[in-house]
């Protein structure tokens, strides 16, 4: 008890600070002109007539208004900001929502790129949907978003990068000092954006892209 205790009051109110952090960071600020037009098209939807028809509108505008907060949300924001920093790495700002996403578990990258991609948050790995929408985006210059090359790349980047609040937040309980817990992210992170870099600059030249 004694030690569970311990992770609870230690590890487990950084763990609960944190995802407070994001989940804000996701959700707000709202774009409410954009949401009204979404609720308007709602209450449209509410008068078909056709069963199956009206549930499929209703999963629709369920799917943009969760796409439209997190576009607008200051992670979206934060998304756009750092796309000059990640886009040498393949990725574009959807991504980028998407690795801020991951931060709680990475797992929730997957959902985030449903959310996103106007999917869905409850997009899984097997969700044909998504699968189709991520096969088709393209980046500014036209070019396809998702390819071997960018796809390693972004495994890679995953592989390296301290993408997990509640390891930092163990390691931060352990070392009894946010210090070590800071180190660890920044030059995990460092590290996993230098070799992503190498890798996807790398295969580029080479022709793989």
């Amino acid at each position: 008890w004694a030690r569970v205790r311990s992770f609870l009051t230690d590890a487990g109110t950084v763990i609960l600070a944190l995802t407070i952090v994001l989940w804000g960071l996701l959700n707000y600020p709202k774009d409410e002109a954009a949401l009204a037009a979404l609720g308007a098209e709602r209450e449209q939807a509410q008068l078909i007539e056709d069963g199956e028809a009206k549930a499929a509108r209703l999963a629709e505008l369920d799917a943009e208004e969760a796409a439209t907060i997190i576009k607008g949300s200051a992670a979206g924001t934060l998304g756009h900001a750092i796309e000059p920093v990640v886009s040498p790495l393949g990725m574009d700002w959807r991504v980028g929502v998407g690795v801020i996403g991951a931060f709680a578990a990475r797992e929730v990258f997957v959902s985030t790129l449903g959310v996103v991609f106007d999917v869905g948050a409850d997009a899984t790995e097997e969700s044909e949907p998504l699968r189709e929408r991520l096969r088709a985006a393209k980046r500014a210059d036209g070019s396809p978003l998702f390819t071997p090359l960018s796809s390693i790349a972004l495994m890679i980047f995953f592989v390296l990068a301290a993408q997990c609040m509640s390891t930092l937040a163990v390691v931060r309980r352990e070392a009894g000092s946010a210090k070590w817990a800071l180190f660890m992210f920044g030059y995990m992170s460092a590290l996993a954006y230098i070799v992503t870099l190498l890798v996807y600059q790398g295969g580029r030249l080479l022709g793989l892209q």
